[in-house]
């Protein structure tokens, strides 16, 4: 299926906008990430997490508050998707089932009118909160080094070098989306196990774009030995851009009914894909190959 055909959108005229455009995500992400941070779930700090639902929406401070004098601490207690669903974190562990049945116990007797019952509960230790998290850095380095050596083996180190920008800008922008939006958007933006599975996702889905993209420059530098580098990305770009859209519309359009429909627990996943295919596609044309073009015009060669 083609959408667009014959195409002569002349892309490296937009690679200006493109790039301010980049920077100042980039530089909003940073900005959010080193002010805000990111809100870690329990699988990266430890804890334990139980979500209860209530007949009647209880007010969270309040059950803070009475939750603080029945367990000895203050919890952290957050609206989780509803008004009847209420997300109980304490950042210690123990007996999760115990825990359990003090948080609901108090929260019946502060609030008869509630009828709590306990929908979920997630506990993790530090130490293997710990390995989690090294684990999960471990892993998202691993895929970029991989992918890296792939790229340049199947191409050259300056597509190696495009792709890897393309996908670092991606994952920079997603986290910073996260970053900027916590606690604004109403549902969980937490970082855990299910959103590095998303960024991964994201890694993978963002470079098979950008690796068709490269491998019809590299035809059609056979093809056009005569053109310069510069039209030739241009025209790669336009001969792909149909199946760029038709893969990444239909793509966004399951993603976006497992954002409407998946439940609450789904959504943070879901939300970081959305992010994802929209920023992938962007990348693999708005950054990887002006990243090409750019080091073959530092090497001297002409673009």
């Amino acid at each position: 299926m083609r959408i667009f055909e014959n195409t002569q959108i002349d892309f490296l005229k937009k690679q200006r906008f493109a790039g301010i455009l980049s920077g100042v995500l980039i530089a909003l992400s940073l900005v959010s990430l080193l002010t805000r941070g990111l809100e870690t779930g329990i699988d990266f700090q430890g804890g334990t997490e139980i979500v209860i639902e209530t007949d009647v929406a209880l007010d969270a401070v309040d059950v803070r508050t009475n939750l603080a004098s029945a367990l000895g601490a203050t919890p952290e207690v957050k609206e989780y998707g509803e008004p009847e669903l209420l997300l109980i974190r304490m950042p210690t562990g123990g007996d999760p089932d115990s825990l359990q049945t003090l948080i609901v116990g108090a929260v019946n007797a502060a609030f008869p009118e509630a009828n709590a019952t306990p929908q979920k509960v997630d506990s993790v230790g530090p130490r293997f909160a710990d390995d989690l998290k090294r684990g999960a850095i471990w892993a998202v380095l691993a895929a970029l080094l991989v992918i890296f050596l792939y790229i340049m083996v199947r191409f050259e180190w300056r597509f190696s070098v495009g792709a890897i920008v393309a996908l670092v800008h991606d994952v920079l922008i997603t986290l910073g989306i996260f970053s900027l939006f916590q606690g604004i958007l109403p549902f969980s933006l937490q970082i855990d196990q299910a959103i590095i599975a998303a960024l991964l996702t994201i890694v993978g889905y963002s470079l098979n774009d950008t690796v068709v993209i490269f491998d019809r420059i590299r035809e059609f530098v056979n093809l056009f030995k005569t053109e310069r580098f510069g039209p030739v990305v241009s025209r790669s770009i336009n001969s792909t851009l149909s199946r760029t859209i038709v893969t990444s519309g239909t793509t966004l359009m399951v993603v976006v009914v497992l954002f409407l429909f998946g439940g609450e627990v789904l959504k943070g996943f879901a939300f970081a894909l959305i992010i994802g295919v929209i920023i992938g596609t962007y990348s693999s044309i708005f950054v990887a190959s002006p990243v090409v073009i750019a080091l073959r015009a530092r090497a001297g060669k002409a673009v």
